[in-house]
């Protein structure tokens, strides 16, 4: 691995953590250069600005996040076991990544425009993976809709153990949520 590779990667990981920890605003890149012990300039060498820093850092979190969820599912074909695999999948990246959970979901870059289409463009794109395994006798447009309240289901979860700052197994809650979540589609598309 050549030396800016190494630099470009040690330059995410910091500016990752100072982001998610004090959100995009509270964060300068004097900030990041002191943090890896380089001067700002070094840093201005990898990235334009800290917005293209910040924007980087979206989409490599949100893709990490995408690929760590959908890869597990299409090993599966029982649509229960797929629920699951991707419920333990999700909780186990949100379980290793706080901060970059963080910073996708819950940094006051949100509040920015650009920030949040990012951000709801991997909220989409979960959802568009995730509804095709959605086994029922719905439409296409419904599957989607149940999807999307999948992606919320967990990220709402996930919001709530990140803000109390609570230890969990994501084994367990992935289990548990995906038997919350498969005692409702499993009923889908049938008569009552």
């Amino acid at each position: 691995m050549s030396d800016s590779v190494n630099r470009r990667d040690q330059i995410i990981c910091i500016a990752l953590r100072a982001f998610s920890q004090s959100g995009y605003h509270n964060t300068s890149m004097n900030d990041i250069a002191e943090a890896l012990g380089v001067t700002k300039p070094v840093l201005y060498q990898y990235f334009d600005s800290k917005r293209s820093l910040y924007l980087e850092l979206l989409h490599f979190v949100g893709e990490d996040l995408l690929r760590s969820v959908t890869q597990p599912v299409t090993q599966e074909s029982d649509p229960r076991a797929q629920t699951e695999r991707a419920m333990v999948a999700f909780f186990t990246w949100v379980s290793n990544n706080r901060d970059a959970f963080a910073l996708l979901f819950e940094s006051s870059g949100r509040v920015d425009d650009e920030f949040a289409d990012i951000v709801s463009e991997f909220e989409a794109a979960a959802a568009d993976a995730i509804a095709p395994f959605i086994a029922a006798k719905v439409s296409p447009a419904e599957q989607r809709l149940y999807a999307i309240g999948l992606v919320g289901m967990a990220e709402t979860v996930s919001r709530q153990i990140i803000r109390e700052k609570r230890l969990f197994e994501p084994q367990q809650l992935g289990e548990t949520l995906a038997r919350l979540a498969w005692a409702g589609l499993r009923s889908l598309g049938q008569e009552r």
